[in-house]
């Protein structure tokens, strides 16, 4: 009895003596898993922005997703232009760490990367449907990684406004030789056709346009769209509002992260900030939709607007120069080639399908 009972105190103290080193492990990775990270998020669009900084989709209530659906162990604080940075310094701020995140558009940063513009829209380019088709199964979000790896970054689509507008001019548009010498804020790809044509080109953020607008430093601004270029005023500065969405048949906000913060997350974590991504996509898209249409009629109805489509020439000749320009572009520089490649080849397979789907559908 004596011989059996210290064999079973042993064997017992033995048991909790290895169940205490054993679990350790275990015990630090229950303890990991409730390590709290506290990021900071820059935007390049001014407060209280709908879209860019608050409401359904936006970087503010991206975070707020992330922090609830982390149950609080992930908290971004969000810091609208100028509160924090200047309104175009969030790549730079991100990249030397600065801050962790920042909401912009990749066409932004055509100057330091001009490839990164085709993840934000292309000119005569793909639909907002066979846009984010290409990014999540067509390899372009790859290409977008590749092409931030050596800045030490990592992006994301969240969100998007759909087609946006041609804009707002002081004067009407009637012929090709009316772009001429006309100054105008227009940003991405889109802006280098419109040089082409004689064309201006401001990259102004988002606060400085009515301003420039109302008093004649430009001739013509290109923002968003109704609902988001009503807030602006656009309308109290230029009454013909060109519909045809040429230069942004989509667009795309940008969720840039460090990249040395980004592999400091936990996966379940990284997976939290992607998936409250793209529901900020989703639900983004579906604000703009829900509101454009009314702000439209408001703005015809009761601020005295002429909206209508660009003329077909003009609509002719910038498809000309796209063309040209697009493919000099990749002519010039391997990494624009490689992202050209890669978003035409998908633009040809999906708009063969479009042409049989949604066109006929939308003729209806």
């Amino acid at each position: 009895m004596t011989i059996n009972r210290r064999k079973f105190l042993g064997a017992a103290l033995a048991s909790t003596t290895a169940g205490i080193a054993f679990g350790t492990p275990g015990i630090v990775s229950a303890a990991a898993s409730k390590e709290t990270f506290n990021l900071k998020m820059t935007n390049a669009y001014p407060p209280g922005s709908p879209f860019y900084v608050q409401g359904p989709g936006s970087p503010t209530d991206f975070c707020q997703k992330v922090g609830e659906m982390s149950g609080g162990r992930l908290n971004i604080s969000h810091f609208a232009a100028g509160e924090l940075i200047p309104a175009l310094e969030g790549f730079n701020a991100v990249a030397q760490g600065t801050v962790e995140m920042n909401a912009a558009n990749a066409y932004f940063w055509a100057g330091k990367i001009p490839a990164a513009q085709f993840f934000t829209t292309v000119p005569f380019g793909l639909n907002t449907q066979g846009m984010m088709s290409w990014l999540y199964h067509g390899g372009g979000l790859k290409l977008w990684h590749e092409l931030y790896e050596p800045y030490g970054l990592i992006a994301f689509p969240m969100g998007n406004t759909g087609v946006q507008m041609t804009g707002w001019f002081r004067d009407p548009i009637e012929t090709v030789s009316d772009l001429n010498g006309l100054k105008m804020r227009i940003p991405g790809l889109a802006g280098k056709v419109y040089s082409e044509l004689g064309v201006s080109v401001r990259l102004l953020p988002g606060g400085e346009i009515f301003p420039a607008l109302e008093r004649g430093v430009i001739d013509a601004a290109e923002f968003v769209g109704p609902y988001q270029d009503r807030r602006l005023g656009l309308h109290k500065a230029a009454k013909n509002y060109y519909t045809t969405g040429w230069h942004e048949p989509t667009n795309v906000t940008e969720l840039l992260i460090n990249k040395k913060v980004w592999d400091s997350l936990p996966k379940d974590l990284q997976m939290i900030i992607q998936m409250a991504a793209q529901a900020s996509v989703l639900e983004s898209l579906a604000w703009s939709e829900a509101n454009n249409a009314d702000a439209l009629r408001d703005l015809v109805e009761n601020e005295g607007v002429i909206a209508k489509p660009l003329p077909a020439p003009i609509v002719s000749r910038l498809k000309e120069v796209t063309s040209d320009t697009l493919s000099t572009m990749a002519n010039s520089d391997e990494q624009i080639k490689k992202v050209y490649d890669s978003f035409m080849a998908f633009k040809d397979k999906h708009s063969s399908w479009a042409s049989l789907s949604e066109k006929p559908l939308l003729n209806l």
